[in-house]
C-alpha cells in the first residue's frame, strides 16, 4: 500500500462502527427502531423522534448520483496532486444520502441519476474509504 497523503477522516467513538464496517467492506448506516427514520452520518439519537433506539444496518451499497462536481484546477492544497477528482452526493437505495468520490470512470460520462455502487478503497491499515463507481451490469 502506497503512503496515503490526503486528509483522513476523524474517527470518533460514534463513527467507529461505520469506519470498522468500511474496513470489512461493509457500508453501514443507522435506522431508528422507534420511528423508522434512516440515518446517515452516525448520530447518538434520531433527528426525527429524538429516540435512542438506533440500530446499524448494512447497505447494499447501491444508489444514484444526485449531484456532482469535478475539480480540474483550483483544488485545496492537499488535493492539488490528485486532480481531476469528482465529489458527488449519492442517494442510496435505502433512503439516505452521502457525499463521496466517484472513481473508475470517465468524468465526461457522469450524469445525475446515474446508478453507482460502492467501491471500498483501503488507504491506511486503519482506514478504508467508501467511494463510488458506475454500477456494473
Amino acid at each position: 500500500m502506497d503512503e496515503y497523503t490526503l486528509p483522513l477522516p476523524l474517527i470518533t467513538t460514534l463513527s467507529k462502527v461505520f469506519w470498522d464496517g468500511c474496513r470489512e467492506n461493509k457500508l453501514l448506516y443507522q435506522h431508528c427502531k422507534d420511528c423508522g427514520r434512516v440515518i446517515f452520518f452516525p448520530k447518538h439519537l434520531c433527528p426525527d423522534c429524538m429516540g435512542h433506539n438506533l440500530e446499524w444496518l448494512e447497505s447494499q451499497g447501491k444508489g444514484r448520483i444526485d449531484t456532482f462536481t469535478v475539480t480540474y484546477e483550483g483544488a485545496p492544497p492537499a488535493f492539488m496532486g490528485v486532480t481531476p477528482y469528482c465529489v458527488a452526493i449519492i442517494r442510496m437505495d435505502e433512503g439516505y444520502r452521502m457525499m463521496s468520490n466517484i472513481v473508475e470512470c470517465d468524468f465526461d460520462e457522469l450524469e445525475c441519476e446515474m446508478p453507482v455502487e460502492v467501491a471500498f478503497v483501503p488507504v491506511t491499515e486503519e482506514i478504508t474509504l467508501p467511494k463510488f463507481r458506475p454500477a456494473r451490469g
